[in-house]
C-alpha cells in the first residue's frame, strides 16, 4: 500500500475512535440523567407523614383535681370555671346548686370560692379519678370519703397555707386556693398526682355538629325555684355563654363571660336526707339509666345517661345505643330533677321543649 493510502486509513481510524468516544460519553451522560430522574421521581412519590391531631381538653397524664365551687349569689363571680375541663352542677339544700370544677394540667393562681363537700359529688370525682377538694363537709360526705378511701383535701383541716380568705367577699363565700398549693398538699399527703384513666367523655378532634339535632340557641334549666340556669349560643365563637338567675356569669379576675363548648343535661331526682344536723341536705338517685340531652354548636340531641355504680364512669349514649362523640372543649354537666321544665329554643325554627327522651 502506498504511503498516501496508509495516511488516509490512519485518519479514518482516528475519526472513528473520536466518534465512538463521543457516542460513549453521550450514552454515559444520558444514563446518569435517567438515574437522577428516577431517584427524584421516587423521592417525590414517598408518602408524607401526617401529624395526627390530638384531643387538647384532656391531654397529658396529670391527675384531675375536683374542686367544690360555691354557687350562692354571694359567691359570684367565681374564679377558674373557664379553665375547668368539666363542671358538674347539682342541687344542694335550700334549692341552691353547687358546682364541682375539674382541672387537669393547668396552672391557676386562684380557684374558688371553695365550699363544703356533698356525698353525691364524690361519685363524679371518683369516675374522673380526681383528687377531691373541699372546705368542710356534710356528715354523709365525711362518711363516704372514709368509706371509699377518697384522696381529698379539706380546707378546714389544712395548715392555713393551702387555702386563704380574700377581703372582697364575705365569709363563708371567700375561701380560695390555687393549683400550686393543692399539688403541694397532695404530695405532702403522698397522693398520686398522675393518672392514666381515660376521660369520661368520648372526645374527638373532628367537629361534632349534631346535624340531625334540634336547633338549640337558648337552653333554660330550672334546677329549683331558686336556681335557673340559661345558656345563650355565641355563633361566632361556637360556645355557650352561661347565665344564672338572669345574670351573666363572669370570671372573678378577668370579667370575661363564663362559656362552655358542650352542655350535658341529666334528669334524675334528688330527695331530702334525714341526717343528724337536720339542715335539709339532699341525696341524689343517680344510679341507673336516665334521660338527657347533649348540646353543642347550636344543636341538641336526646341521649341516655347510664351510671351503674357510684365509682363507675357515666356512659352517654344516643338513642341508638352508641356512645356519643363530644367536641374537644369544656363541658358543663347540669343534673336536674326529672320534672324540671327544661326549654331548648332556636332562632331558626320552633323546637320542642321538655325533658323526656323517649317519644
Amino acid at each position: 500500500m502506498q504511503k498516501g493510502g496508509v495516511k488516509i486509513l490512519i485518519i479514518i481510524l482516528v475519526i472513528l475512535i473520536i466518534v465512538a468516544g463521543v457516542v460513549l460519553a453521550y450514552k454515559i451522560t444520558q444514563d446518569k440523567n435517567n438515574d437522577t430522574e428516577t431517584i427524584s421521581e421516587e423521592e417525590t412519590t414517598e408518602p408524607v407523614a401526617v401529624e395526627e391531631k390530638q384531643v387538647q381538653i384532656f391531654k397529658g397524664n396529670d391527675r384531675p383535681i375536683a374542686v367544690m365551687i360555691d354557687n350562692h349569689s354571694g359567691a359570684w363571680p367565681q374564679a377558674g370555671l373557664n379553665q375547668a375541663y368539666m363542671v358538674y352542677e347539682i342541687i344542694v339544700e335550700g334549692g341552691e346548686t353547687r358546682l364541682m370544677a375539674l382541672f387537669k394540667g393547668v396552672d391557676l393562681e386562684k380557684i374558688g370560692p371553695v365550699r363544703s363537700a356533698r356525698h353525691y359529688f364524690i361519685d363524679y370525682a371518683m369516675e374522673n379519678d380526681a383528687i377531691y377538694v373541699h372546705f368542710g363537709q356534710s356528715p354523709q360526705a365525711q362518711s363516704d370519703i372514709k368509706k371509699y378511701s377518697i384522696d381529698d383535701i379539706n380546707g378546714i383541716a389544712e395548715d392555713g397555707t393551702t387555702f386563704w380568705r380574700v377581703k372582697d367577699k364575705a365569709a363563708p363565700h371567700n375561701a380560695v386556693t390555687s393549683t400550686e398549693k393543692l399539688l403541694e398538699s397532695a404530695k405532702s399527703k403522698k397522693y398520686t398526682t398522675t393518672s392514666d384513666k381515660e376521660s369520661v367523655l368520648n372526645y374527638v378532634t373532628d367537629e361534632v355538629n349534631l346535624e340531625d339535632g334540634q336547633v338549640a340557641d337558648t337552653i333554660t334549666i330550672p334546677h329549683s325555684d331558686l336556681q335557673t340556669v340559661r345558656y345563650e349560643y355565641d355563633e361566632e365563637n361556637k360556645v355557650y355563654v352561661r347565665y344564672a338567675r338572669g345574670e351573666e356569669q363572669t370570671d372573678w379576675d378577668t370579667d370575661e363571660p363564663v362559656t362552655t363548648k358542650n352542655i350535658i343535661i341529666t334528669f334524675c331526682n334528688n330527695y331530702t336526707l334525714s341526717d343528724t344536723e337536720n339542715k335539709g341536705r339532699q341525696g341524689l338517685r343517680n344510679i341507673g339509666t336516665f334521660d338527657g340531652y347533649y348540646i353543642t354548636n347550636g344543636r341538641a340531641i336526646k341521649i341516655k345517661c347510664i351510671k351503674n355504680a357510684r365509682d363507675e364512669q357515666t356512659v352517654y349514649q344516643d338513642l341508638n345505643g352508641n356512645e356519643i362523640n363530644v367536641n374537644d372543649g369544656n363541658t358543663f354537666v347540669n343534673i336536674c330533677p326529672t320534672d324540671a321544665n327544661v326549654e331548648i329554643e332556636g332562632v331558626e325554627e320552633a323546637t320542642p321543649t321538655g325533658n323526656t327522651v323517649n317519644e
